[in-house]
């Protein structure tokens, strides 16, 4: 098997990352745009300037409190600085190791094996982990899936994955007005370019079905990122792929979270029929058969 190193790893993940979300934004532009001709093809400028203001207002609202709002959601407390002392003082050695300051520390009443991290930047960072982990994994294997979340934070996938998912979800209110304004423009009977209408009705329809698509391989790239830089923390694979397959064993897909937050998570905490097309996560086998080859 040819070995990878986890630079290579990092460097590629963080290549492809980048041209997905590209793709995203292309598709916030063009539901912009097209809203704009067909509703307001005489004051366009004026109504994309508007749909400017308004999209930075949702992502800076999103970026600042949106861990807070994941906290709360997940009802993750604050880690016990006695009964959790391992977790905390692990938390804070791959902290030094990765060069940040130590993130905030919770727990979640959880019987599955979780964690994941959020925040804004490494100054401004969480980590939450469940009790199933705590419980079930042993310490290179509590190392290895802490590094895997430390990671996250390092690299700023914390705030890249906020950024997308405040996209996708751009994505999908846009796409609803514009199917508002495409009957609405029927319905008034506006003369508008027939190619117009067709890409606009097109776009309303799948743009939010493509934006998923892509948001899950951003997403997926980004787990294969941060399973490639904990190695880089603990200098030890066999650690992380071994919870990777306790997780697989032990996990049900159970956990009482929202889709939308999901993507999160170390390992998807819902399954659902839909997986194969919206996985936000690669399958367990080919993450650790990326590890065992590192």
């Amino acid at each position: 098997m040819e070995k990878i190193s986890f630079f290579d790893q990092i460097a590629r993940n963080k290549r492809n990352s980048i041209l997905l979300s590209v793709l995203i934004v292309s598709l916030v532009v063009a539901l912009v745009y097209t809203i704009g001709r067909l509703l307001l093809s005489e004051f366009v400028i004026f109504f994309l300037i508007f749909a400017a203001i308004f999209m930075s207002v949702h992502v800076y609202t999103s970026y600042n409190y949106g861990d807070k709002i994941v906290l709360k959601a997940t009802s993750a407390k604050p880690a016990d600085p006695i009964k959790h002392i391992y977790l905390i003082n692990t938390v804070e050695g791959l902290s030094i190791a990765a060069g940040i300051p130590p993130p905030k520390v919770y727990v979640i009443e959880d019987n599955e094996i979780n964690a994941f991290a959020c925040g804004k930047d490494p100054k401004h960072a969480s980590i939450a982990v469940t009790t199933g982990a705590l419980k079930n994994l042993n310490r290179a294997e509590l190392e290895g899936v802490v590094g895997h979340e430390i990671s996250h934070i390092k690299n700023y996938d914390i705030r890249f994955m906020t950024l997308v998912a405040v996209l996708v979800g751009l994505v999908a209110i846009l796409s609803y007005l514009l199917l508002r304004s495409y009957w609405i423009s029927r319905r008034g009977g506006k003369g508008k370019a027939g190619l117009l209408i067709l890409v606009g009705f097109l776009l309303a329809i799948f743009a939010p079905i493509v934006s998923r698509i892509v948001q899950a391989m951003i997403s997926r790239r980004r787990e294969f990122l941060a399973d490639a830089s904990s190695v880089q923390l603990t200098r030890y694979p066999d650690g992380l792929a071994s919870a990777l397959g306790k997780i697989a064993k032990i996990n049900q897909g159970k956990m009482r979270v929202s889709e939308s937050i999901s993507h999160l998570f170390i390992s998807d905490p819902n399954r659902s029929p839909l997986d194969k097309l919206f996985a936000t996560h690669p399958p367990v086998k080919e993450r650790i058969k990326a590890l065992r080859a590192m």
